[in-house]
């Protein structure tokens, strides 16, 4: 029996478009095409947060500064 054991991302904060193995990760986990998620890096930059806004359809994004 074989096992087969997901890459996760060193930085679970950024998306890594250049890693076709954090582009497969990041496409399960936000359950979305690759041409969708490059839009939405394409859009609003690699923060993983940001990204999932846009393709969870939020109208705006939210972002805190810190104190």
């Amino acid at each position: 029996m074989a096992y087969v054991f997901e890459t996760v991302p060193a930085n679970r904060g950024l998306i890594d478009l250049d890693d076709p193995r954090e582009v497969s990760w990041w496409r399960k986990r936000f359950d979305c095409s690759e041409v969708q998620l490059r839009r939405a890096v394409a859009q609003v930059g690699p923060s993983a947060a940001h990204v999932e806004q846009v393709l969870d359809g939020s109208a705006f994004i939210v972002t805190l500064a810190p104190a």
